[in-house]
């Protein structure tokens, strides 16, 4: 990856960072919070340069380190009464604003497609739409939380439409990656995840994209105060 611009590494490190930011302001900043998510960075970053992540034709992929981890401690989260605790704690205005990070993403992975790390497929000129959550996020925001003017039933359908959005592309990432099931992109592979900082958007930033809609669905579900926007009721009245 040394022939990338040093710019395209600084802004996806910056987007990074304000991903965990957002994330650490909606747990009423939580510092035991910010160090566990500092903490598996760091880690991350560590060995993907050791190289450990560019041994491809493995089974399962290496790759998977740096996600089941997330995953399974999303999972946690949801059946644990502590986890639902904590979930239930969080503030949904600033998981929604969380998603405006998408557009830097989109940004940074077409840049990379420029420079041959990843395919045209994942980008907004092939079949990733994602960058859609990220545009519409502000708008969700400040209509449905700020200005009131969105029901619950919106918001819940916009946060299922993103995360739509967001397994689509998951989907697309993974079968262009250079492992031994790869679907897609033979002639440009998706490389660029392999390697440092990159590799901090499937082992952070998606799973906490991903945890921002669970969050948010749930807590609209289940009507909680925390998820304060106008309820459908209001709109018949």
């Amino acid at each position: 990856m040394e022939n990338l611009p040093t710019y395209i590494g600084i802004v996806f490190g910056l987007t990074t960072l304000a991903t965990v930011l957002i994330f650490y302001k909606s747990t009423t900043n939580s510092k035991t919070t910010l160090v566990v998510i500092c903490s598996w960075l760091a880690l991350q970053a560590f060995i993907s340069l050791s190289g450990f992540y560019t041994v491809t034709n493995s089974l399962p992929p290496r790759l998977l380190f740096s996600v089941v981890p997330a995953m399974l401690f999303i999972f946690v989260l949801f059946v644990t009464a502590k986890g639902r605790q904590f979930i239930d704690s969080l503030d949904t205005k600033m998981l929604t604003i969380l998603h405006i990070i998408r557009i830097p993403v989109e940004i940074v992975l077409f840049w990379l497609f420029v420079h041959k790390t990843v395919p045209q497929i994942m980008t907004f000129e092939g079949r990733n739409f994602d960058i859609l959550s990220g545009i519409t996020s502000p708008i969700v925001f400040y209509f449905g939380f700020i200005k009131k003017q969105l029901n619950r039933k919106v918001i819940l359908l916009w946060n299922f439409i993103c995360l739509a959005l967001l397994a689509n592309i998951v989907v697309i990432a993974l079968l262009s990656a250079p492992f031994p099931f790869q679907q897609f992109a033979f002639d440009q592979p998706n490389i660029a995840i392999l390697y440092f900082p990159f590799i901090w958007l499937p082992c952070c930033v998606v799973p906490l994209v991903l945890l921002a809609h669970l969050v948010c669905i749930r807590q609209i579900i289940n009507n909680k105060n925390t998820c304060n926007v106008k309820k459908t009721a209001d709109t018949n009245e």
